[in-house]
């Protein structure tokens, strides 16, 4: 956690429940509710980013009783990015590198996060303003051939609309290997993140066969000691490991000691802690590739 961290948080916590069909008095009785809540008012330096919004969202869905007060939300994130479907398999199909488009797609995707000050309005300018990033070339290259030499990928997802490229991704990466691939998807549902009924509504499946990681809890990221057995196992039998999204970042990268084998990092820095971490500026694409043998 960074000082920048629970201003994040607390904006993105009312931009949030603003988008429920709440009256503003319930608006305002909420969000008290949220400011109280001990992990604002202690040393939490050491807990991850994930792990707080978790007890917002628990605290979100206790007073709503309502354990996926975000569904209909994600579901019309889900509709219009695959309305946008076709045009960005063309964009892929006529790249002079298909794979580079691919990748570069699915990090732009990022970009539909409840985290983002502009939230997850209008998602179709959001990647359209995006597609003029580059990705940087050995961070690439080394990702491509990490992926050309898998056997098996694991795949951690994050949010409900940006899993169609991810989507898009795999399908594309199957032009040119063929490794098994596992997408893992949130057990429980929080905030715009992708669950087993997102990922059945896109047809995730059709690509890869899709997992829910286990976790007891609304985490917008992936602990690997709270997930499933099952995913530990493929964890530690694959050979590359693809992590979408801040979140996972967030909690994986606290992890990376326990996992031996090669991971990669698909996100945009959206924020000043992750700028300073990657070094790079705002809103831009990062492949953040940790790839010792262990």
């Amino acid at each position: 956690m960074q000082p920048d961290c629970i201003v994040c948080i607390l904006r993105m916590a009312l931009a949030s429940i603003r988008k429920l069909d709440l009256t503003e008095d319930h608006v305002r009785r909420l969000y008290e509710q949220i400011l109280k809540m001990d992990v604002f008012r202690e040393n939490a330096w050491e807990r991850t980013s994930p792990e707080v919004i978790e007890l917002v969202m628990k605290t979100i869905s206790s007073d709503l009783n309502d354990p996926d007060p975000f569904y209909h939300e994600k579901r019309k994130l889900n509709q219009t990015m695959v309305a946008l479907y076709p045009f960005f398999e063309e964009l892929v199909k006529k790249a002079p590198d298909p794979l580079y488009m691919a990748i570069k797609l699915a990090i732009i995707g990022n970009a539909i996060d409840f985290m983002l000050p502009q939230g997850t309005e209008d998602v179709e300018n959001i990647i359209h303003d995006k597609l003029k990033v580059v990705l940087e070339d050995r961070a690439y290259d080394d990702l491509r051939h990490a992926i050309l030499n898998a056997g098996q990928i694991v795949y951690f997802t994050d949010n409900a609309g940006e899993i169609v490229l991810d989507k898009l991704l795999v399908a594309t990466l199957r032009r040119f290997c063929n490794p098994d691939i596992v997408f893992v998807v949130r057990n429980m549902p929080t905030l715009n993140d992708a669950t087993l009924s997102e990922a059945r509504q896109v047809g995730l499946e059709k690509t890869a066969p899709v997992l829910a990681n286990g976790i007891a809890g609304p985490l917008p990221g992936t602990i690997l000691k709270r997930c499933s057995l099952e995913i530990r196992d493929l964890v530690d039998q694959a050979d590359l490991i693809i992590s979408k999204g801040g979140g996972n970042f967030d909690c994986l990268e606290e992890e990376l000691q326990q996992i031996n084998t090669k991971v990669s990092f698909l996100l945009l820095s959206k924020c000043e802690p992750y700028n300073l971490f990657f070094n790079t500026d705002l809103y831009q694409p990062i492949i953040a590739n940790y790839f010792s043998e262990g």
